[in-house]
């Protein structure tokens, strides 16, 4: 069908639920590794204890997808995921700080993390679903601004109720500070609302063919028809999905090492603290939450360029130049000894993480059958979380024995991948722009 084209507004609304999602990553992302460091666990051990997220994205998205493609109901084809993943989520988030083992945390995660990706797996369809080509990298660019804005509050929050609100952060062994618990439940009621309000605002367009779409659907019962669906669509990959495979594994093996061990690297190694009971330590934790929120302030800001900066150089050049200066971030991180100087390594971290929530979704969904996009988005996250598994299985080997626990180490090997990922990036074809810009040329000569 013939998608009409939206406002600003309209845009706005059907990207504000990733406001609050970003509130459950930003939290986490900022504070699990501390977390379990406050619990007990060894700088080895932070990486297994990772696993749940990526190994929840890897068997839920796909399966999310492909049930939302295969969905129509009164909220309509995405929403009920959405209202689903943001109720489970706010209860999470709520338990996750109230945890007084490891064990417990751990198990936590992997609940919060199946939550969150029930929401936001149809968030990425949605943006293909009811906006035109010509206006998709706006979609997609309006959907970082608001990952980059929640992630902004969520990350420094433990800092602001610290400083600004002169809560007591300070922590006793094996528990997690009274800062990081208030941050955790407010995030919980900015989930929720900011989901509530896309579903609320924003309507979906039914199925062409209803009652063909009804019937294929009974057709299609049983679990393992579904499983057939999800396999032939792997077989079935198109060849811009596959060209990306490697830019997406090298970018995410490069930001999970970031967010291992960035703010325990901040703590130790700028802050100077002894072990992760030192009041220093909840410092450089703390310090670093306003870093996170930095890059995320920055990937808030830079979003509104992104999509001047794609029409100006190419999609695919426009993210090439956005994962280098997500590179020279990370990697600068090495020379910096102040801890106010981090905070400028922060902007090109920005920079890249603004293009990654959005350029290669852009570039894909131009690829995409219509009636596939939901599963192939999930499917798509593969290329995310395979390469979190493989840091988190073998990542703590390295950590032992190449590394020498240096966590500050880590982080720079983080900016290397992220270098290759946008030399990789210049092999991708992107059909979409490439249909844009023909309309665009025939529209010309017609004019003349």
């Amino acid at each position: 069908m013939q998608k009409p084209r939206k406002s600003f507004w309209q845009i706005w609304n059907m990207s504000f639920g990733f406001l609050g999602i970003q509130f459950g990553w930003g939290l986490q992302m900022a504070n699990m590794s501390a977390i379990y460091e406050y619990l007990g666990a060894r700088a080895d051990q932070i990486p297994i204890l990772w696993l749940a997220a990526p190994l929840t994205g890897l068997i839920v998205q796909p399966i999310i997808g492909h049930a939302s493609d295969h969905t129509w109901t009164r909220l309509g084809r995405r929403r009920p995921y959405f209202l689903v993943g943001a109720i489970l989520s706010s209860v999470a988030l709520i338990l996750m700080p109230r945890c007084s083992a490891l064990w417990m945390a751990a198990g936590l995660l992997w609940i919060l993390d199946s939550s969150i990706n029930i929401s936001m797996e149809p968030f990425r369809a949605f943006v293909a679903d009811l906006l035109p080509e010509e206006q998709r990298t706006r979609g997609f660019a309006m959907q970082s601004l608001f990952i980059g804005l929640g992630a902004v509050v969520a990350s420094a929050m433990p800092w602001l109720l610290t400083n600004v609100f002169h809560l007591a952060a300070e922590t006793t062994r094996h528990s997690i500070p009274l800062t990081v618990r208030l941050s955790f439940y407010v995030g919980a009621a900015a989930f929720f609302g900011a989901v509530l309000w896309t579903i609320v605002s924003t309507k979906e367009y039914p199925p062409e063919d209803l009652e063909g779409f009804q019937r294929h659907k009974a057709e299609r019962r049983g679990i393992a028809s579904h499983a057939q669906e999800i396999l032939t669509a792997i077989r079935e990959m198109p060849l811009t999905m596959r060209q990306l495979a490697p830019v997406q594994l090298l970018t995410w093996l490069g930001l999970f090492c970031m967010w291992l061990y960035f703010p325990v690297a901040v703590a130790r190694n700028v802050f100077a603290a002894a072990d992760q009971n030192s009041p220093v330590y909840t410092r450089g934790v703390e310090w670093a939450g306003v870093c996170f929120g930095m890059y995320s302030a920055v990937c808030f800001v830079f979003s509104f360029a992104l999509p001047k900066l794609a029409d100006a150089v190419r999609r695919k050049n426009a993210h090439s130049i956005c994962l280098l200066c997500g590179a020279l971030g990370l990697v600068s991180v090495a020379l910096i000894h102040n801890k106010n100087l981090l905070l400028l390594s922060m902007v090109g971290v920005g920079i890249a993480w603004a293009s990654t929530l959005s350029m290669p979704y852009c570039v894909l969904a131009g690829s995409l059958p219509e009636n596939r996009t939901g599963v192939y988005m999930g499917i798509f996250n593969f290329f995310i979380v395979l390469p979190e598994i493989v840091a988190s299985l073998g990542f703590g080997w390295v950590m032992n024995h190449v590394l020498h626990n240096n966590r500050l180490a880590a982080v720079i090997a983080g900016g290397v991948f992220m270098a290759l990922a946008a030399v990789m990036m210049q092999r991708v074809v992107d059909p979409g722009a490439e249909r844009v810009e023909s309309t665009v040329m025939r529209q010309s000569e017609v004019a003349i």
